[in-house]
C-alpha cells in the first residue's frame, strides 16, 4: 500500500499554483476538507474512522488523487473560457464545462476505487449502492461547482463590459467633440461658406448640392455617439459628403478612390473612423493641381480573420505624402490614438500604421456583424 501511495505521489503533475485560478484554490480550500472524508467514509466503510493510520493515509490519498482531478479540471476549463471568452457566449461555454466536469470526475472516481480494489487498499469491496451514491453527490457537487464559477466569470466580465462600455462612451464622445471643432472651427466655415458664395452667383445647382453635402456631414457628426459601430457602407456614405466638401474646394487638387467590394458594405467600424484619417491627410499635406493628394481607401481580405472571428477583413486607408513645411507629424497620432482606443476597447485589437514609400497607410479591421 505504501508503494502504490509513493507511485500516485511521483506521477502527480507538478503544476504550480499561480496558474490555477483563484475559483480552483477556494473549492480546494473551502470543498474538500470536509468533502473528501465524507466521500472516503462511503467508498471505505466504518474501518475509516475506526483506525488513525487508515484515515490518514486514506485521506492524504484522496486528497492527492483529488487535486490532480482539480488541477485537470483547472486546464481544461481555462482552455474551454479561452476559446469563449465572451459574456455574449455563456450557454457554449457553459455546456462544455459541463460536459468536461461530468467525464473527468467519474474517471477520477472509477479509477481510484478500481485502484482500491486492484491493490486491496483499506480491505475495500466493491459496492454498487456506494458507488451510485457517490456519483449521484458527484453530478450535484459538479453542477454546484459550474455554476459557481460561472457566476463569478459571468458577474466579472459583465462588470468588465460595463466599464469598457463607459470607457467607449467617452472616446466617442472625445472623438465627437473633436470632430466638430474641426469643422466647426473658423477656419473650416470661412472656406466652406466662400466655396458656397463663389458657387451661388456662377453654379446655382452646385452650391445647392454643396448646401445638402454639408447638411449630411454635420448631421452624421451630430450623431454618432448614438452607436457604438457603423457599417462600412454608411461610413462611407459620409465620406462621399465629406469628400464633395473638398472636391468644391480644392478641386483638381485633391482625388479620391474607393475600391470596396460589396461583400464588405455590411461590415462594421468605429463611426468617424475614416473622416479622422482622410483630415489628416488634409491637413498635413501640401494640395494643389500640379500635386493633387491622393487618397485610396480599398478593403482586403485578413489573414487572420479565421483565428480572430470577430475580424471579417481589412480597410486599407492611404494617401501620398507631400508634408507641409513646418507641420509636426506627431499631430497625426492624436487622431491615430483615438481611433487606436475604440478598437481596443470594442475588439481587443489596433489598426496598423506604416509610413514608407511615399505613402502614409493605416490598415483598419473591419468587424463582421453579430448575428441576431
Amino acid at each position: 500500500m505504501n508503494k502504490f501511495i509513493t507511485i500516485v505521489n511521483n506521477q502527480m503533475p507538478r503544476v504550480g499554483l499561480s496558474s490555477l485560478r483563484t475559483q480552483t484554490l477556494w473549492h480546494f480550500l473551502l470543498l474538500f476538507p470536509w468533502f473528501i472524508p465524507l466521500i472516503t467514509y462511503w467508498a471505505i466503510g466504518p474501518s475509516y474512522i475506526e483506525s488513525f493510520q487508515t484515515f490518514i493515509t486514506a485521506t492524504v490519498l484522496n486528497l492527492t488523487i483529488a487535486a490532480t482531478c482539480l488541477v485537470t479540471l483547472d486546464l481544461l476549463t481555462q482552455a474551454i473560457i479561452r476559446r469563449y471568452p465572451n459574456y455574449g457566449q455563456t450557454w457554449p461555454r457553459v455546456r462544455r464545462l459541463l460536459l468536461v466536469f461530468m467525464l473527468v470526475t467519474p474517471l477520477f472516481i472509477f479509477g481510484t476505487l478500481l485502484c482500491y480494489d486492484w491493490f486491496h487498499l483499506f480491505n475495500y469491496t466493491f459496492d454498487s449502492s456506494n458507488t451510485y451514491l457517490i456519483l449521484m453527490i458527484n453530478i450535484g457537487a459538479n453542477l454546484l461547482s459550474v455554476g459557481i464559477d460561472e457566476t463569478t466569470y459571468s458577474l466579472g466580465k459583465w462588470r468588465e463590459n460595463a466599464i469598457e462600455r463607459e470607457q467607449l462612451k467617452k472616446v466617442n464622445l472625445q472623438s465627437q467633440l473633436a470632430s466638430l471643432k474641426s469643422q466647426v472651427n473658423p477656419h473650416f466655415l470661412f472656406n466652406s461658406l466662400n466655396s458656397l458664395s463663389s458657387l451661388i452667383a456662377d453654379e446655382p445647382e452646385q452650391a445647392e448640392q454643396f448646401v445638402d453635402e454639408m447638411s449630411k456631414v454635420y448631421r452624421y457628426l451630430l450623431q454618432t455617439n448614438e452607436s457604438e459601430l457603423t457599417t462600412l457602407s454608411t461610413e462611407l456614405s459620409f465620406i462621399d459628403s465629406y469628400y464633395h466638401l473638398l472636391k468644391t474646394r480644392y478641386r483638381a487638387g485633391i482625388r479620391l478612390e474607393v475600391d470596396i467590394p460589396a461583400d464588405y458594405q455590411s461590415y462594421l467600424l468605429p463611426p468617424l473612423t475614416l473622416q479622422m484619417l482622410v483630415e489628416n491627410a488634409v491637413k498635413h499635406n501640401v494640395i494643389s493641381a500640379s500635386k493633387p493628394l491622393m487618397l485610396e481607401i480599398r478593403a482586403v481580405p485578413d489573414e487572420y480573420s479565421s483565428v480572430h472571428t470577430y475580424q471579417a477583413g481589412q480597410l486599407i486607408v492611404r494617401n501620398n505624402l507631400q508634408r507641409k513645411s513646418g507641420t509636426g507629424v506627431l499631430s497625426n497620432h492624436v487622431g491615430l490614438s483615438n481611433i487606436a482606443a475604440k478598437y481596443q476597447l470594442l475588439a481587443k485589437t489596433e489598426p496598423s500604421v506604416r509610413d514608407d514609400d511615399g505613402y502614409f497607410t493605416v490598415i483598419l479591421p473591419l468587424l463582421m456583424p453579430q448575428k441576431a
